[in-house]
Parts: C-alpha cells; structure tokens; sequence
C-alpha cells in the first residue's frame, strides 16, 4: 500500500476512471437519448440505473465535503443537518408524482401551464444558477484535493480544474444524459466500495466509538447549537429544494411512474446511510482535536495516514465527476428544451455543455466564502416554490401570477441577504449570534411572506388546479 502514499496515485486513478467512462459512453447517440436518456431502442432507465443515478450525483464531491465540515465544527448536529436535506428524495416524489398526475412532463412544463412564460422563465433563472454553483463548486473540490496532494506545485488546483473540466466535458458531450447515467452506476460502485473501505478502516480503527459519534457537539466555539439551527433551516427548505434541482427534476421524468417513485425510495435510504458516513470523518476529527486544515483535507492525512486518505480523496473525485456529467445533461436540456435557445439538436446540447462548463471554470478563479453558501444561497431561492406547490397539491388551488411572483421576489431577495448577511443593512432586519440565525430568520420570513400573498391571492383571485 506504499504506493498509496504517492500523489501520483490520485493521478493514476482519475485516469483510469476517466478511460473507463469514455469506453462505457455511447458512440452513436440519438437525440432523444441525448437530452432524454433512453437506450438506443428506445427503452427508458431501469430501476437501479436511475437509482445509482440519482444517489451519485446528490452525493457529490461538494456535499461530502460540506457533511464533514459541518460535523468536524458542530458534531453529530451538524452532519445530522446535511443528511437533513437527503429527505429531498421524499419531498421531490410527492412533487413529482403531483406533477405527473396532472399531466406535466417537467417543472417547466407545470410552471408554463399555471403562470405562462413568466413563471417559465422566472424558474429557469434559479435553475440555471443552481447548475453553474454545482459545476463550479465540484470543480474547486477537485482543485482542493491537488493542491494538497501536490503543494509544491503553484499551478496544481488550476491544473487540476482545468484537466476535469476537460475530461467531463469530453464524456459528457458524446453521449449526453444516456452517457450520463451509464456512467453514474459505474461511478457509484467505484464510489461505494472505496467508501466502504475508507469507512470500514476508521470503524474499526482505535480510538473509534458511534457512542461518542452521536453525542459528539464538534469544535465549534457555540459547540453543537448552530448545527441544531441548521437542522431547523433544513427542514424548512426541504420541500422546495428538490423541485429546484434540475438533476433530480430531470430524471423525475424519464421512466414510468412505478419505477421512478421506486427509484426516489431507494435514493433516499441508499444517499442519506452514504452522506451520514461521510460526515463521521468530520465528526471523528473534531473528536480527536485534530486541527482545521485545508477543507479537512490536510487534517485526514495526518489522521488516518496515506491508505484511508487515498480513498476518501477517490471518493472525492468520482463524485465530482459524477456530477458534473449530469449538470451538463441538465445543462443541454435545460438551453434547447426550456430556454429554446437552438434547434434540438445533438451538437446545439454540446454547445450548451461547453458553454456552462467553461462559465463553471471560469466562477472558479472568483472563488468562495464556504462550500455550504451556495447551498444556503440556492435552496433559499428555490423557496418560493413551497407556497406555490402546498397550495396546489395539498389544498387543490393555484395562486395568481402575482401572488407567484412576490413569493419570488422574497425568496430571491432572501437568497441575496444570506450572501450579504455581513452588511449593517441586512443586520438590521436578520440578525443573530451565528450566520445560520440569520439564515433561519432570513427563511422564516421568505415563507411568511410567500404563504402570506398566496393566501391573500387565493382569497382573491384563486382557481382550482388542473387535473390531468
């Protein structure tokens, strides 16, 4: 296992996994299966291809990292939020079957049929944003990981960028979402035996106990309470943070119905057991007192020696990896179908991929105050959609347009206080001992307001929703 030791192994093993996807990728691709993921006959995802599917690219490189951070900081609180978000999987069945019953084909095409090309439109927005944040964010993970397996190297975080933007691109461009979801089964079983092994050395490994895992409350000078608060900003967004996830959304739509509500069970139980697991190699640090260093990455070297370290650095990248070809599937459908901005075509889907691959790249060099902001950012946009969605699938009534777009005025403008949550401005109305008090106050009032001028609408101008 010596060899492990070496960098150059991370090398090794993103080429290798990067040869195996572009073997597996379809040479010859129909544009259906481009930008709606069937086989070359016709034939839509099986179960347990939009199953590892769909766990692979919710639990990627951004998400492991943000799980572990949030447990080294804040304990078993702060893991136990993160896999808060997992129940996406639940919350994202019920819309989508809600959808399906009335006949949609996607988010859009409900949005479209209740509120017009502005309520198109408006959604596109937050999904386009939420598409390049994925990107950007699995890219400078990536870059995290090199630049410490190669720190004498200045160019070694943009190197590596630039490389697996390069690689997905590649991929991702022959085959589209079909490339895309042959490769995540392979990439999810690459990623669930190193996992396993990295999990399996640190539980039995000295100096281990789930006892003092779950009672863990982390380094954080406030201990464990901001993660509680962060359990609570979870569950408030966990409705609508799923109808804003084009990836999820995506494959909501491509199989039957038994099967996808299938598929979005298993997701749930299989990506929740995966990030929770994750979260316990930040856990185990902040128990240890090991120090904060480099994203964590740096602090696992020196706890768990080159071995583990190598695994849970290739989980890292086959993650990233295997989101970024689904964020660029999205991508292309999202430019052609939603936005119609060229014909339907392979090569416009390929073009729509270079496009947000390269904006991706290029957000990297902006850089980031912490990996969970853009998670906090977008899920507190996408809130708007929980009045909307409640009204209509619960109670049977869609808002009017107006009402529509206050709920969406207040979630963008929340979404942009938590960015500037630092100024005295925003400290003026959200203010509190820790960033995730802002972000509660910040949610509570989106959803006040969003339920307030539904209500108001409804009372108003309300009509029944249609059915199918």
């Amino acid at each position: 296992m010596e060899f492990l030791a070496e960098p150059m192994a991370l090398v090794y093993f993103l080429g290798a996994v990067t040869v195996i996807s572009l073997v597996i990728s379809p040479r010859k691709i129909s544009v259906k299966g481009f930008f709606d993921g069937t086989s070359g006959k016709g034939v839509q995802p099986s179960l347990w291809m939009l199953v590892l599917s769909q766990v692979t690219t919710w639990i990627f490189a951004r998400s492991l990292m943000n799980a572990a951070i949030l447990g080294y900081f804040y304990g078993f609180a702060g893991t136990l939020a993160y896999t808060a978000y997992y129940l996406s999987f639940l919350t994202g069945m019920y819309i989508v079957g809600q959808m399906r019953s009335r006949g949609a084909r996607s988010v859009q095409d409900w949005l479209g049929d209740n509120f017009g090309r502005v309520g198109h439109v408006a959604y596109n927005i937050i999904v386009a944003l939420r598409l390049l944040s994925e990107v950007f964010a699995n890219l400078i993970v990536v870059g995290l990981i090199f630049s410490a397996a190669f720190p004498e190297l200045a160019w070694a975080k943009a190197g590596a960028i630039i490389a697996l933007a390069v690689v997905g691109l590649t991929y991702s461009a022959l085959g589209g979402l079909r490339a895309s979801l042959r490769t995540d089964v392979m990439q999810m079983i690459i990623f669930l035996v190193v996992f396993v092994l990295a999990l399996g050395v640190m539980i039995f490994g000295e100096g281990f106990s789930f006892g003092a895992i779950f009672t863990a409350s982390g380094v954080h000078e406030q201990a464990s309470r901001p993660g509680w608060i962060l359990v609570a900003v979870a569950f408030l967004q966990v409705f609508s943070y799923p109808a804003h996830d084009p990836v999820m959304m995506d494959r909501g739509f491509i199989a039957d119905e038994v099967t996808t509500r299938k598929s979005f069970l298993h997701a749930f139980w299989l990506s929740s057991i995966c990030i929770f697991g994750f979260g316990m190699f930040g856990i185990q640090a902040g128990i240890i007192g090991a120090a904060y260093e480099n994203q964590l990455l740096g602090t696992w070297q020196v706890m768990f020696g080159p071995t583990v370290y190598f695994l849970i650095a290739a989980s890292l990248l086959v993650s990233a990896m295997s989101t970024l070809d689904s964020a660029l599937a999205s991508a292309a459908r999202l430019v052609i179908d939603e936005f119609k901005a060229a014909p339907r075509t392979v090569m416009s889907g390929r073009i729509a991929m270079f496009g947000f691959m390269a904006a991706g790249a290029l957000l990297t060099l902006w850089g980031n105050k912490t990996l969970f902001d853009a998670v906090a950012v977008s899920g507190t946009a996408s809130m708007f959609l929980t009045p909307v969605l409640v009204l209509a699938f619960v109670f049977n009534r869609v808002v009017p347009l107006w009402s529509f777009l206050v709920a969406y005025g207040a979630a963008v403008s929340g979404a942009v206080a938590y960015m500037y949550r630092g100024t005295e401005f925003v400290k003026l109305f959200f203010d509190g001992p820790h960033k995730y008090d802002q972000l509660l106050y910040i949610c509570i009032a989106v959803l006040a307001v969003g339920f307030a001028a539904g209500l108001i609408g409804l009372a108003t101008q309300g009509k029944l929703a249609r059915r199918a």
